[in-house]
């Protein structure tokens, strides 16, 4: 027999949940407490932060990462980070303390009455054992679950009197050496089907996104795109690219509007949407998205996400193994490629910078192995028109645009990835939403370099605001938020720039620097709009 805590921790090394990003509360002590020596635990100042981190961190190593949150306020705290998780499908595995059994039918304090019912629908699957002897095969369970396609969170919640409970060690081994296989086969006459309609397509084209960002998924879609001669399109709002922004058969990011989307793809008679949803708003211009001869084919290993497509034919498959296999299939197409309008880099002159230039100056300095976390929701869409990406995992942003995700998913994916830097550059507004992200990178010496673009004010609500045609809303503007003093305070190397010139030569400093480093730059506060 060995105890339930000895055998989860087993199970956590079979899985490589090694990393425990966590907050403690006095429910999680006995599960934390003598860590063993091969487990490494980040300490995060609020859970937003600590899951935040997991997040990235998760993104970046393609495996799901270990939460340890503080019964239901540390869960109902981490909800709003949950929101980015759950739409971005990242695999973690979150355990939350509970009070001991006995004192659960009474009003005792810190327990979770509904635990089960708390994290819905962020998570996958929730669960309260009902036994102690079930923890272990509960969390092997929700690792395989958290891992599986669709990937996303899971959550287990655990009384603290489980932890010394005993179990059997033969029961323990099974868990631990058990595995999960997802086939990798794809169905060949699907195959063949879809490449006798790209043959036959006069005006093909590919739309991708983070279903595809990953060194096979980015080859398969550069396969295609090339021996197809197609034009390829960053899907609108998602989080991560399945594309070379480099390679001559990008034409960008589209907008996130039926109308703006129904205007792109105007011309093309044959839609192929690989690892993105079909198609994510924000909003309401509606519009004819396909004409009347055009036809969309979605690709997702999401069923949700297949039933959800509002148009077209969805296929549950594989989607970068269809690419792989496609572009073996197709036919070569001779025709040649008609490229598309693609922003252009900015030079902005000495002074107040725009949002744009500000972007631009970071992508002048980026390594073509950098990795850039962009939090800055007014400007993104900026972001993503200046940023050239050379290889897979160089982009994250909030899937779910719940604010504070830039920071903490930065240090996480820096964590991860210590050999390839890391810049997040966020808004002003989001960066307040996770200033305590600041002392984890100082206290793990974490190299994370933080651009703050300040407009003083919220950016995307006066867009959002003249949208809708509203008159003077209270509550947009932010003044005198001394972004630097904080992060000094902190612990951090900090420093504002001026203009283009300035930001570039901060950046290359603190890239070069060992610890974390902020940059705050003024950006022009005017309300962006991309619609």
């Amino acid at each position: 027999m060995i105890s339930v805590r000895e055998a989860a921790f087993d199970v956590f090394r079979s899985h490589h949940l090694t990393t425990v990003f966590g907050n403690p509360g006095s429910t999680e002590l006995p599960m934390i407490a003598d860590l063993p020596p091969d487990f490494r635990y980040v300490l995060g100042l609020q859970e937003g932060v600590v899951v935040g981190m997991a997040d990235g961190y998760a993104q970046a190593t393609g495996r799901p990462a270990l939460v340890n949150l503080h019964s239901a306020p540390g869960v109902a705290t981490a909800m709003g980070a949950l929101v980015n998780a759950a739409a971005a499908r990242t695999p973690l595995v979150l355990t939350a303390g509970q009070q001991v059994r006995a004192l659960l039918t009474g009003p005792a304090l810190l327990t979770n009455p509904e635990p089960t019912v708390l994290p819905r629908p962020l998570v996958k699957w929730s669960v309260e054992p009902p036994r102690p002897q079930d923890v272990p095969a509960a969390l092997a369970r929700a690792a395989h679950l958290a891992a599986l396609p669709p990937r996303g969170p899971v959550l287990v919640s655990l009384p603290m009197d489980d932890w010394t409970a005993e179990v059997e060690v033969d029961r323990v081994r099974v868990l631990a050496e058990r595995r999960v296989i997802v086939g990798g086969g794809v169905d060949v006459d699907l195959v063949r089907h879809l490449a006798a309609r790209l043959a036959a397509a006069r005006s093909p084209v590919l739309l991708v996104g983070a279903g595809l960002d990953s060194p096979a998924g980015w080859a398969a879609a550069v396969r295609l795109a090339d021996r197809c001669r197609l034009p390829v399109h960053w899907a609108p709002l998602e989080p991560r690219c399945g594309f070379p922004t480099t390679h001559p058969a990008f034409q960008g990011v589209l907008p996130a509007t039926e109308a703006g989307v129904g205007k792109a793809l105007r011309g093309h008679d044959l839609v192929l949407v690989a690892g993105a949803s079909a198609f994510r708003y924000y909003l309401y211009l509606p519009g004819q998205l396909l004409g009347p001869d055009a036809e969309l084919v979605l690709l997702t290993d999401d069923p949700d996400e297949a039933a959800r497509a509002s148009l077209g034919q969805a296929v549950l498959t594989d989607p970068v193994a269809v690419l792989a296999m496609l572009a073996e299939q197709a036919g070569a197409r001779t025709a040649p490629r008609v490229p598309g309008p693609r922003p252009q880099p900015v030079e902005d002159p000495a002074g107040r910078l725009s949002a744009a230039g500000a972007y631009a100056a970071v992508a002048r300095v980026l390594s073509p192995d950098g990795v850039l976390v962009c939090e800055s929701v007014s400007n993104m869409r900026d972001c993503q028109d200046q940023i050239r990406l050379r290889r897979p995992g160089s982009y994250y942003s909030p899937a779910g645009a719940s604010l504070g995700f830039g920071v903490p998913a930065a240090i996480g994916v820096q964590m991860a990835q210590p050999d390839r830097p890391v810049t997040a550059v966020v808004g002003d507004g989001a960066f307040q939403y996770a200033l305590p992200a600041l002392w984890t990178a100082v206290r793990y010496d974490v190299p994370v370099t933080v651009v703050v673009l300040r407009n003083d004010r919220y950016a995307v609500l006066e867009d959002y605001r003249d949208f809708l045609g509203l008159g003077e809303v209270p509550g947009l503007r932010v003044p005198g938020i001394d972004t630097v003093a904080l992060a000094r305070a902190y612990g951090v190397t900090a420093r504002r720039a001026a203009d283009g010139g300035e930001l570039a030569a901060a950046l290359r400093e603190g890239l070069d620097r060992p610890g974390p480093t902020l940059i705050e730059v003024p950006i022009d506060g005017a309300a962006e709009k991309h619609w």
